[in-house]
This record gives structure tokens, sequence and C-alpha cells, in this order.
């Protein structure tokens, strides 16, 4: 009897372009709909889940291994009856790690040379000609989270030009990277940064980190890149200080609440420019490709990568 994989992520349209993926990868695998009323809960293997709806997963009796369809496993967690015994993979595609470098660059360029300013006047049909004042060797990029995602826009923002300096919770080494470790060398690293890139994970200790007392410690007029997590983000606080000019320009991309209700003054904001929640996304045949290695893995009674540990918050 085949092995049943439950997919949630991406809608029901989805599920002909998981099924697909899936096919070409791992044949052997049944995939559901996680809604198909027509699923046995006791047939289920495996999951793929974004945002399950809580309590969900503890139906599944003979569920194994839960992957997380993205790098953040934030709605997944916040299931008071999740099966904590349980697996629980992150995303962890080599694509996505360039897909934040991508997003990093471009977001910092973006800041950079007045996209959002460009943006505006282009749709009001105005011709707004200005000189920019600096070029990426003149501005100093610093990158809060030095994982796999922070180490890899490091790399690129660096290839563009930028100096890059990073802060992580612990001490890390990166070629050509000034590093800054723990609480007491934070002022420090915030002091230097002229755009502030945050690619931290989801824990209590960074939960409304990007709030009003951090960034009243930045440069005035520092720039704010933001694709972290939606809960580690006050955006009033952003706002005000994009008002203020503490902040000259903000690029966010993640938010508590997805989508950003249509009446949340950010999408207005002259020096704000929203994403929603694309910078690192891997594509389907990618995210595929890696469940599958993990499911082969669990099979041979391999270890798993990209656990979700639950001590830690990440």
């Amino acid at each position: 009897m085949r092995q049943v994989l439950v997919v949630k992520s991406g809608g029901a349209a989805a599920l002909p372009e998981w099924q697909a993926a899936f096919a070409a990868c791992a044949p052997d695998l049944e995939l559901r709909w996680w809604d198909d009323p027509t699923l046995d809960p006791a047939a289920v293997d495996f999951a793929l889940v974004w945002d399950p709806e809580p309590g969900r997963l503890a139906q599944l009796p003979n569920l194994k291994v839960i992957f997380g369809s993205g790098a953040g496993v934030d709605a997944i967690i916040a299931d008071p009856d999740l099966p904590r015994h349980l697996p629980l993979v992150r995303m962890g595609v080599e694509g996505a790690a360039q897909r934040m470098g991508e997003y990093a660059c471009w977001a910092a360029l973006s800041l950079l040379r007045g996209t959002r300013r460009l943006a505006i006047a282009q749709a009001e049909a105005r011709w707004d000609y200005f000189e920019p004042d600096f070029t990426a060797r003149e501005k100093v990029v610093g990158i809060m989270g030095l994982g796999v995602m922070g180490t890899r826009a490091a790399e690129m923002l660096g290839g563009i030009g930028f100096p890059v300096i990073g802060w992580s919770r612990t001490p890390k080494v990166l070629p050509g990277v000034e590093s800054f470790a723990g609480d007491a060398a934070r002022d420090a690293f915030l002091a230097k940064a002229d755009i502030l890139v945050v690619l931290l994970p989801a824990t209590e200790a960074t939960r409304g980190l990007i709030a009003a007392p951090l960034l009243a410690r930045v440069k005035p007029g520092t720039g704010l890149i933001h694709a972290g997590r939606g809960s580690q983000a006050v955006v009033d606080d952003v706002l005000a200080a994009l008002d203020s000019g503490q902040l000259g320009g903000a690029v966010i991309d993640v938010f508590e609440q997805e989508p950003l209700p249509a009446d949340s003054p950010a999408w207005q904001h002259p020096r704000l420019t929203v994403t929603p929640h694309v910078a690192s996304l891997p594509s389907r045949r990618e995210r595929a490709a890696h469940v599958a290695t993990c499911i082969a893995a669990f099979r041979r009674g391999d270890a798993l990568p990209n656990l979700y540990d639950h001590g830690r918050g990440y």
C-alpha cells in the first residue's frame, strides 16, 4: 500500500501542481488534499502544511512526520494540540537562501536608489527627477540573523559592493563580515548599520523586537528590510519612525496578520514598500523534491534535516 501525504499549502487550486511535482520525484506517494472528504485520517502518513486548523493534525492517528511548507512554522506551532512528539521539519531548500539573497539585494538597492519614490511618481505620471546621493560602497548593511539565509544574503550583498556586518545570538565567523554577538553587542552593531536587514527566527526573544526602543538606537535615516517573521515588527512603531525620519525607508515582507488588511496604513506610506511574504519561497517543484528526499531518509531511518526544536523556538 502506498503511503499518503496530505497537503495544505497554496489552496485547493494548487493541488494539481503539487501532484505533478511529487509525481516527478516520489511516484510511490499518494498525494491528497487536506479537506478531501473521502480521506481516511488513519491512512495519512505525512503532512505538508502551512497553516493547519488547530487540532486537525492531532486527528491523524498514524501521522509520522509534519513538514512545514515554508521556512517558518509559526502557524503550525501555534496549534495548542500539535503532536509535539512528531518530527516537525522546516523547509530547507537550497534555493530558498538564494532567493532570500536576491530579495535582500533588491530591497537594499531599492532603498539606495529611491525605488518607492519612483513608483509613486510613475503611478501619478509625474517626472520626478533626482540624483541618488550614495553608491552601495558607501552604505553599511547590517544583517540581524546569520543563519543559512543571512549568510547567503551577506555574500550576495557584499558582491554588489555593500560593506556588510552581522549580528547573531551566538558568535559567527563569515569571510568579509564584521560580526557582533549577543545583547551586549547589539547597540554597537546598530550604530554602524545604514541599512538594517532582519532575518531572525521567531522566538520569544525576537517577538516585538523591531519596535520603538530598538529603532531609537539606529542611525537617523537608516533603511529597514524586514523579511524575518511577522511577529518581530511592531508596524505602528515602524511607521512612526518613518514619519519622523528615524527610518529613511523600509521594505517589509512579513506581517503579524497576513494578508495585510486593506485598511492598514502600511499600504499607502510613501517610504514603505510592502511585499506579500514572497522573499524566499521556493517553487513547489523544489519543495516537493526536498520533502521527497526527507521522506526517503525517514524510511531508511536516517536523521531528518532542519528539525524544529521546540525548546529553542526554531
